[in-house]
C-alpha cells in the first residue's frame, strides 16, 4: 500500500463515529420527493449537501430546477476527471404501520449478522451516496486534496421519476464534462462480495385494451355467441412465449449477445446461493429460458412480462356478464443492443394478426421505452478499481449484471458522451422501498474504504 492511501484508510477508521453521525443527521430529513408536503425538506436536503461539500473545499451550489433542486460541486484540478452522481431523495414510507420505528428517526440496530443502519435512505440512496463523500474527505484530511479531480452531481427527484433531469443534464453539459462517471446505487452480488456493474436491462413498456362488444352482455342472453375478450387476450398473450421460456415476438432477440466466457467464470464463483433467491420468494425452480441459468436469466437475458391483466366484474359475488373490454399491461427488460421501438413494433403486430373478426385493439401512445447499458468493462480504470475492491474485501471483486435499470447510466452516454461505472454496497435484503429499510453498517465502512482505494487506483490508471 503506497504511503498516501494508508492514513486515508487509517483515518476513515478513525473518524467512524463522525461519519455516522453526519449520515445520521441526512437521513433525519424526510426528502420525499413525490409528495409536495415534503418540498422544503427536499430543499433543505439538498441545502445540507452543498453545505457538507463546502466544508470539503469544493465550489458547491444548490441549482434550482422546475422540480426539487440539483446539487453541483467541484474540487480538485489534477489528475483524470470523474463525475459522482447519487440523489438525495427517498421513497415515501406508506404504509407506516409496518415500520417497526419512526422511518426518520435512523438509529443502529444490532443484529445476529452484525450492525444495520435504520432507516428511509439508508441503503437508496443517502447512506451509498455518503460512503462516496466521506472517502474524498478522508483523502483531503491526510493529503490536503484529491488524487484527482471530481464534479459531485446529486439528483433530488430520482424516485419519482426525474423530470428535471434530461433537461439540467442539456442545460449544463460544460459544467458536467469528465472523462468518466461513477455511480453508487446498486448492490453487491451476494454478502461480502465486492461487485462492479458491468450491464443494466433496458426497458419497454406497452399496455392495450381489447374491445369485442360495445356494452358488457348478460351471459345467459349472448353467452356463446359473443366474442369475449377475455377469453380472447389470454389466447394472445398465451402465445408470447414458447414452452422452453423464449419469446415469441418477431425478432425480439436480435441485438443479443452471449455472456462472454470469464464473465460467467466470475458469476459461477461470486458466491450467488440460487436455492435462497428462489426459496426467498416461494419459488422452487427458475421459469425462465431453460438453457440459461438463475443469474443468467435476471442479469444477461431479456424478458417479456404480463404486469396486470384485467377486465369484467371485480366486484364480491357473481355478476353474470360477458365483458366489453379486457386489458393487458407489459413490460420488457432489455439487453445488449436490443431496440426498443423495434420491439414495440413487432409486438403489436403480433397481437394485432391474432385478434379475431369483430375485435380490435387500441394502445397506449404515452410509454415510453430505453436501452439496455453495457458499461466498457474494457477502459484500464475498470480492471484498477476491480483490484481495489478486491483488496479491501479480501475476496476478488467481480463484474456482475443487475436485472434492473438505472437510466442516468444511459443518459450519461446519450447526453454526455461518458462512460459509468457503477460500484455499489447494498445487500439485497436491504429493503430499499419498503417499510423497515437498512444498511450494513460494514458495508458502509467498508464502502468508503473501497471508494478511497478506488480514487487512488483509478487515477493512476
Amino acid at each position: 500500500m503506497n504511503s498516501r492511501l494508508a492514513p486515508v484508510l487509517e483515518r476513515i477508521d478513525t473518524d467512524l463515529d463522525a461519519t455516522l453521525d453526519r449520515l445520521m443527521t441526512f437521513l433525519r430529513i424526510p426528502s420525499i420527493s413525490t409528495d409536495p408536503a415534503n418540498k422544503a425538506d427536499c430543499q433543505a436536503a439538498a441545502e445540507w449537501l452543498a453545505a457538507e461539500l463546502t466544508s470539503l473545499g469544493a465550489d458547491a451550489e444548490v441549482c434550482a430546477t422546475p422540480g426539487h433542486p440539483m446539487v453541483m460541486g467541484k474540487i480538485g484540478s489534477g489528475g483524470p476527471h470523474l463525475l459522482f452522481y447519487g440523489h438525495y431523495d427517498v421513497q415515501p414510507v406508506d404504509p407506516l404501520t409496518l415500520w417497526d420505528h419512526d422511518p426518520f428517526a435512523p438509529f443502529i440496530e444490532e443484529r445476529a449478522q452484525g450492525k444495520v443502519i435504520r432507516g428511509r435512505g439508508a441503503s437508496d440512496d443517502k447512506g451509498q451516496l455518503m460512503t462516496f463523500v466521506e472517502a474524498c474527505r478522508a483523502w483531503i484530511a491526510e493529503n490536503g486534496t484529491l488524487p484527482c479531480t471530481i464534479t459531485f452531481f446529486f439528483e433530488g427527484e430520482e424516485e419519482s421519476g426525474s423530470p428535471s433531469l434530461i433537461p439540467f443534464m442539456k442545460a449544463n453539459k460544460d459544467r458536467l464534462a469528465a472523462d468518466l462517471a461513477l455511480i453508487c446505487d446498486t448492490s453487491m452480488v451476494a454478502p461480502g462480495v465486492p461487485s462492479i456493474c458491468s450491464q443494466l436491462r433496458g426497458m419497454l413498456k406497452d399496455e392495450f385494451t381489447l374491445t369485442g362488444p360495445t356494452i358488457d352482455l348478460h351471459s345467459g342472453h349472448y353467452g356463446g355467441p359473443a366474442l369475449n375478450p377475455l377469453r380472447e387476450i389470454s389466447k394472445i398473450i398465451s402465445t408470447f412465449h414458447d414452452e422452453a421460456g423464449r419469446v415469441t415476438i418477431k425478432d425480439f432477440y436480435d441485438g443479443v449477445h452471449e455472456v462472454p466466457d470469464d464473465i460467467l467464470r466470475q458469476w459461477q464463483g461470486c458466491g450467488f446461493d440460487e436455492a435462497d433467491y428462489l426459496s426467498g420468494i416461494g419459488m422452487t425452480k427458475a421459469h425462465g429460458e431453460a438453457a440459461y441459468s438463475t443469474l443468467e436469466q435476471q442479469w444477461a437475458r431479456p424478458t417479456l412480462e404480463i404486469n396486470g391483466l384485467w377486465g369484467g366484474y371485480q366486484g364480491p359475488g357473481t355478476k353474470t356478464v360477458i365483458p366489453a373490454e379486457a386489458h393487458c399491461k407489459i413490460t420488457c427488460r432489455l439487453v445488449g443492443d436490443q431496440d426498443p421501438d423495434a420491439i414495440r413494433k413487432n409486438l403489436r403486430a403480433h397481437v394485432e394478426s391474432r385478434l379475431p373478426v369483430d375485435a380490435k385493439v387500441t394502445w397506449n401512445q404515452d410509454l415510453d421505452g430505453s436501452p439496455a447499458a453495457v458499461m466498457n468493462t474494457d477502459r484500464a480504470e475498470f480492471e484498477a478499481a476491480r483490484q481495489a475492491l478486491s483488496d479491501e474485501w479480501d475476496r476478488e471483486a467481480v463484474f456482475a449484471g443487475m436485472g434492473g435499470s438505472i437510466p442516468i447510466a444511459g443518459y450519461f452516454t446519450t447526453i454526455l458522451g461518458l462512460d459509468s461505472m457503477l460500484v455499489g454496497f447494498a445487500d439485497d435484503d436491504d429493503r430499499i422501498h419498503s417499510p423497515n429499510e437498512k444498511y450494513g453498517l460494514k458495508n458502509f465502512h467498508k464502502g468508503i474504504r473501497s471508494w478511497a482505494r478506488i480514487l487512488d487506483a483509478v487515477s493512476k490508471a
